[in-house]
């Protein structure tokens, strides 16, 4: 399996099919890289190296103690990339993925990035303060870390049913939705599952919004249970010198089905003008 090391020594893990314009994948929290493996097949065949990574602490890359927030993650991203030697790169993130992204892009990006995607992204801060008020309370959050905590298993198969929208009249989501969730969760180690709750919560990037140069397209469902969109993509658009927002009647959280395929085409179209 394909490995780069870090600055800090942090082994990543990626994958990657096809060539051409290099596409970088992040994804949310608590999955991995298999969360993109349609798009990975889908974005090759339209012609471009797609390429998807597994965020320090997840899936396959090393189960680290430290350096589990958005400075790391986002040195990371920037370590693949340069040890890849991308250039002309399109970045696209999912939820904490898409803070990873924005981080990135803002502080490490220049010169390298194209474009930048976000779907149901956690800019600029999900958190609740005075200078926030749309944000979630910090009960939300603290329920989260209690779930991590305690009966992970479990944790992870109740949360998956909102992140999917499930709990919503004639959703489509199905089982092996829910398994893939539990599964992707279950392989990440719980110190990285935790830190990543304060990370996704209580990181503010206004400041990384502000300062990004490149045309960003921000996708986001107006029914997101987990990441609700009047607080992170309504608010990120406003701060962004070239932000475009498209909003998806009724879709959640989590990308599946017709509104995935809305959305890898919204992608496509964006990217190619």
């Amino acid at each position: 399996m394909p490995y780069i090391t870090t600055s800090d020594g942090t082994e990543i893990y990626y994958t990657e099919q096809g060539s051409g314009q290099p596409i970088i994948f992040s994804h949310g929290w608590p999955l991995n890289s298999d969360a993109w493996a349609l798009e990975l097949k889908l974005f090759a065949d339209a012609g471009y190296r797609a390429i998807a990574h597994d965020r320090r602490g997840h899936g396959r890359s090393s189960k680290t103690y430290q350096g589990n927030d958005l400075d790391h993650y986002a040195k990371d991203l920037s370590d693949l990339i340069e040890a890849l030697d991308l250039h002309d790169v399109i970045v696209v993130g999912h939820s904490t993925g898409g803070g990873e992204v924005i981080r990135y892009v803002a502080q490490h990006g220049a010169g390298r990035v194209a474009k930048a995607v976000t779907v149901g992204a956690i800019p600029p801060l999900m958190l609740k303060t005075e200078a926030n008020p749309g944000g979630a309370p910090i009960e939300v959050f603290d329920a989260l870390r209690a779930g991590v905590l305690g009966d992970r298993s479990q944790f992870f198969k109740d949360l998956a049913v909102p992140f999917f929208g499930g709990n919503r009249e004639g959703s489509k989501a199905s089982q092996g939705l829910y398994d893939e969730f539990w599964r992707e969760g279950m392989e990440m180690n719980v110190a990285a599952a935790y830190d990543c709750i304060e990370a996704f919560s209580n990181t503010d990037q206004t400041a990384d919004l502000k300062a990004i140069e490149v045309p960003v397209l921000l996708l986001h469902g107006d029914d997101d249970q987990i990441v609700p969109i009047d607080a992170a993509s309504r608010t990120a658009v406003t701060l962004l010198k070239n932000g475009t927002l498209k909003v998806y009647p009724g879709a959640p959280h989590g990308i599946f089905g017709e509104n995935q395929k809305q959305i890898d085409q919204d992608i496509l179209d964006f990217i190619a003008d």
